[in-house]
């Protein structure tokens, strides 16, 4: 028997976690995680998003640390964060599932004006616009090309966009032209219309996409940002956006978040602001790929998805 205490979705989703792990490892106790009869030392393993400060430092027979979703900068902004500890991203094909429909369904809502029509609704009016563009005149140039992103460019490509992307190192995706460093982002950049944002949360990233990368786009260029807040700037997007150089963008990931009332993000008529879901599978899944990942450790077999502090994700 192992121990898992739960951090995610409040006090009340335990009872659903539960579940969950029973049905596909009933060897694994869920608690939540503020639970005061479980001592420190009983707890094997945590599921979490957001632990408070100095938590986990005080599980002294923690053996690994699970985030909730595939970000993991929520723990590693712990200044005690232990990092002898092997931290796992939430992963799996679900996770994946969800991101590649997330980052396809934003950009059909940016191909078919989806924001206009979602105003015209709100405000009772039938506002008709005939739609410019199809898919395939439309590239999407992918910013981060691991495994979401890998899983976006092909659903991306089956409704017939062409796709191109960019990372650190050159990847091979069949029919995905793959651009690699700093030096080649500007061409990367020059060649896009819709551009997506699935970076790590690194010092590299921070503040990535801001007023001098959009000048890059084409204009009437669009965003999709379901990386992390940190890489863009917030002010910039919003006056890219007013000057007309950008016509639109998608937004799941923010500076501040909850994205506060009172940001410009919510009423603009060319952002859509979607509450960081991107890519959440379910918690049935999530509860196998955690089992999954627990038998591998217990058997002595590696950790997948684990966090690398020297590359920062």
């Amino acid at each position: 028997m192992v121990t898992l205490l739960v951090k995610s979705g409040g006090e009340q989703a335990v009872p659903d976690w539960q579940e969950c792990f029973r049905a596909v490892d009933p060897r694994i106790t869920v608690r939540w995680w503020a639970d005061p009869a479980v001592p420190p030392e009983a707890v094997d393993y945590v599921l979490v998003w957001e632990p408070q400060h100095g938590w986990l430092a005080s599980l002294p027979r923690l053996k690994a640390v699970f985030s909730s979703g595939a970000g993991v900068d929520h723990i590693t902004c712990d200044p005690a964060w232990p990092r002898h500890i092997p931290l796992v991203r939430m992963g799996g094909e679900a996770t994946a599932q969800r991101m590649g429909e997330y980052i396809l369904w934003s950009c059909l809502s940016l191909l078919r004006d989806a924001r206009h029509f979602a105003l015209g609704q709100a405000a009772g009016e039938w506002r008709h616009r005939e739609t410019r563009h199809y898919a395939q005149d439309r590239t999407v140039g992918i910013m981060g090309l691991g495994n979401l992103g890998g899983h976006a460019a092909r659903m991306l490509q089956s409704v017939g966009f062409p796709v191109r992307g960019w990372a650190r190192s050159r990847k091979d995706i069949p029919g995905v032209r793959s651009f690699a460093g700093a030096a080649e982002l500007p061409e990367l950049l020059a060649g896009t219309d819709i551009l997506v944002c699935l970076l790590p949360s690194t010092k590299e990233t921070e503040g990535l996409i801001d007023a001098r990368l959009l000048a890059q786009l084409p204009p009437g260029a669009e965003l999709v940002n379901a990386g992390r807040g940190s890489h863009l700037r917030e002010a910039d997007l919003l006056a890219a956006l007013d000057s007309g150089h950008l016509a639109g963008a998608v937004l799941d990931v923010f500076e501040e978040e909850p994205l506060p009332p009172g940001s410009p993000l919510w009423a603009h008529p060319k952002v859509t602001v979607t509450p960081h879901v991107a890519s959440m599978a379910s918690r049935p899944e999530r509860a196998r790929y955690l089992a999954g990942a627990i038998a591998d450790f217990e058997a002595g077999r590696p950790l997948p998805n684990l966090y690398d502090p020297e590359r920062g994700y």
